[in-house]
């Protein structure tokens, strides 16, 4: 089987609330059909009238995100098939960057690579104490290029060096909530989606006007993005064709 086919991404709305979940089985890995839904499923939120916040969360109890789909980075044979897999990612953050509304983060357990750049490009990120986050990137040979933008602005360019250079570190919850990643870290599952419900239900009834305009603010700096995260996807998608990155892919999926 493919499993680059596997997975879903559903929206569900209800109060003013829409509900973007994502879900593949490795991990929730994100193969670049996943992400490409992703980015459909956000940029469909933000248009629907009656979704006035989103809750952006991935399936399972155990690792929001795993980042990108190993599967899919060894059956890159070309720069234009590794950079219009990376560009998956920048199209995912440059949808929640663009969308209207304010995207509320759930994020349950570990995140990585990508899933730390997803958990980034959220407004406001809830998280539990499982949630380390580790930018794995340079260890397989490419680096976080296309997620670096989107997690630099989060925790500040300093931060962002010490997840992109130790890059088999992983950095615990308390870390990431210092660095600003996440807004609250609670110590279950229940009590952090108490605390997501709790907000989205205060910001569905709020005024929209008002929240988009915060939202233009919050994201200000960030207009060339389309052309940056473009650029960082041509980087990546050259280097993931280097003999270091794909003996570095091949031992890390063995594992």
């Amino acid at each position: 089987m493919d499993k680059t086919q596997l997975g879903h991404v559903t929206l569900d709305v209800e109060g003013g609330i829409g509900t973007v979940e994502f879900y593949h089985p490795a991990h929730n890995s994100l193969p670049g059909k996943l992400l490409a839904r992703l980015a459909q499923t956000i940029r469909e939120a933000g248009d629907r009238p009656e979704v006035r916040v989103i809750v952006l969360k991935s399936a399972g109890d155990r690792t929001f995100c795993a980042g990108a789909s190993f599967d899919e980075l060894l059956a890159i044979d070309g720069f234009e098939r590794g950079k219009e897999f990376f560009m998956g990612f920048a199209r995912v953050i440059n949808a929640m960057r663009t969308c209207p509304r304010l995207i509320i983060g759930r994020v349950q357990g570990k995140a990585v690579g990508g899933g730390v750049g997803v958990a980034a490009a959220t407004d406001y990120c809830f998280a539990t104490k499982y949630a380390s986050v580790k930018l794995s990137e340079l260890a397989v040979g490419i680096g976080p290029f296309v997620v670096g933008p989107a997690v630099a602005r989060k925790v500040g360019q300093a931060a962002f060096g010490q997840m992109a250079i130790d890059a088999t570190r992983w950095h615990d919850a308390g870390w990431a909530r210092e660095k600003g990643l996440f807004a609250q870290v609670f110590d279950t599952m229940e009590e952090m989606d108490e605390a997501v419900m709790a907000l989205a239900r205060t910001l569905a009834a709020s005024s929209p006007e008002a929240m988009a305009e915060l939202k233009r603010v919050l994201w200000e700096g960030t207009d060339h993005w389309d052309e940056l995260l473009e650029q960082r996807a041509e980087i990546s998608g050259r280097l993931v064709l280097t003999p270091p990155a794909r003996a570095a892919i091949e031992a890390f999926k063995k594992k």
